[in-house]
């Protein structure tokens, strides 16, 4: 749920950053295929992998706010929410390694398509469960990482091969403001309606809607057309180039890890931290609203304004401010300094994230061999993430086998709050440069 944000936000930060992914290779892309079109517009191919995108998006969002909660309303356990996150990220990061042999070599649209019916399932598992759900937290956890890779996995090269440099930039907006529009309304909406009905009868609304949703997305896809399969799987190329020290990857990858810890609590914690706060979903789904359209503006202005010069000073500020805004939560966890948080966290994460995933990309990008390559670097950003992640989540459980106090919360959520000023100090040597670029 939480990785599907995240990707959305990828692919706004490079539209915001005017980042290209050149060096797709030839092999998927006719010589006169950009002649075919008006420079900088879509084709229908992009046009409806956009569509399958925004529906996936909108389906996270309805639900995938809400889930943490619950869990937790059902079992009142921060360790078994605890527990179905840390497995939801091990059993992602394992689907993007195992299936990149998949979608590079055989068929990377039935890897899409799994990926949506599996997420559709794992609502229809939770719809048939009730509220004896969080006694099957794991399996849960494992279907829902396993959707998320599947699908996460394929798009990303999907939407490598569909377009190209002057229309990229075109798709990535669009995208960007899809999955935004999608988090800004769907869990005001899904908080409406949970508060709306009584009991549990409200969830079971909106993870109806969810699963129908996913239906519709799947049947979309089916209109893209298979996309031709290119080269061997290396399944260790990423990691080999973690062996080499005069590539830029050891370090890149370390600041992933350390962006991971961050993500692998905050994805899931500060929702939970608000409901318990508040005991209302409604007030949930007023907190995500204002706080991703305050993120929204301040990605739209940071990309704008950010130039690549001082990517170095602007990821240096932006690290130090989301640790700093955590300091009010010192004096009350109550949802006016939930919100405060909240509001700054959006307010300064575009200047940590856009100099952080544009320098990644325009790494996997730099010449033709790594472009070539972009199913394992792809894989490799992910595992990077992902083992940050499960660190974080280890984190987590710990202090919550000892106490799940507010006080612990919130040091906890400083504690790995802080993880992005060492991504800082890794991707010091990469921020700033211009990533030699090839023409399709």
């Amino acid at each position: 749920m939480e990785h599907g944000k995240s990707t959305v936000q990828s692919r706004l930060y490079a539209a915001m950053r005017g980042l290209r992914f050149d060096g797709a290779d030839s092999e998927h892309k006719g010589h006169g295929a950009a002649q075919d079109r008006k420079d900088g517009a879509l084709d229908k191919q992009a046009v409806l992998l956009l569509a399958v995108q925004g529906l996936f998006a909108v389906a996270n969002a309805l639900s995938g706010t809400f889930v943490p909660v619950y869990l937790w309303k059902t079992s009142q356990s921060f360790m078994l929410i605890g527990w179905f996150t840390l497995f939801q990220y091990a059993v992602s990061g394992l689907t993007f390694w195992l299936a990149g042999k998949w979608v590079k070599e055989r068929n990377k649209m039935n890897s899409l398509r799994i990926g949506v019916v599996l997420s559709g399932v794992f609502y229809c598992s939770i719809l048939f469960l009730g509220t004896s759900a969080s006694a099957y937290v794991v399996p849960l956890g494992m279907l829902n990482g396993m959707a998320a890779g599947f699908f996460w996995l394929a798009f990303n090269v999907v939407y490598f091969e569909i377009t190209e440099p002057d229309n990229r930039d075109r798709f990535n907006g669009w995208a960007g403001l899809l999955g935004s529009g999608a988090g800004i309304i769907a869990p005001w909406v899904s908080g409406w309606l949970i508060t709306s009905f009584e009991g549990n009868s409200g969830y079971r609304i909106i993870f109806t809607i969810s699963l129908v949703v996913y239906g519709l997305a799947a049947v979309i896809s089916f209109f893209l057309r298979k996309r031709k399969a290119g080269g061997q799987y290396e399944w260790l190329h990423g990691f080999r180039q973690l062996k080499r020290r005069d590539l830029p990857w050891r370090n890149v990858f370390a600041a992933l890890v350390a962006q991971g810890i961050r993500e692998g609590v905050f994805m899931f914690l500060v929702g939970l931290m608000v409901y318990i706060a508040t005991q209302n979903e409604q007030k949930l789904g007023n907190f995500a609203l204002w706080t991703s359209l305050v993120g929204l503006v301040s990605f739209w202005l940071v990309g704008k304004r950010l130039k690549m010069k001082v990517r170095k000073q602007a990821m240096l500020i932006g690290v130090s401010m989301i640790a700093l805004v955590i300091l009010p939560l010192f004096w009350s966890v109550d949802y006016t300094m939930l919100l405060i948080f909240g509001i700054g966290t959006a307010l300064f994460m575009p200047l940590f994230s856009i100099p952080m995933t544009s320098s990644v990309f325009d790494l996997i990008g730099a010449t033709e061999e790594s472009a070539r390559k972009r199913e394992e670097f792809v894989v490799l950003r992910e595992i990077g993430l992902v083992m940050g992640r499960l660190i974080g989540l280890s984190a987590y459980l710990l202090v919550m086998s000892r106490t799940n106090s507010p006080a612990a919360m919130t040091w906890l959520l400083l504690g790995v709050g802080v993880m992005p000023i060492a991504g800082w100090w890794f991707m010091l040597r990469q921020m700033g440069k211009r990533a030699a670029t090839v023409k399709p």
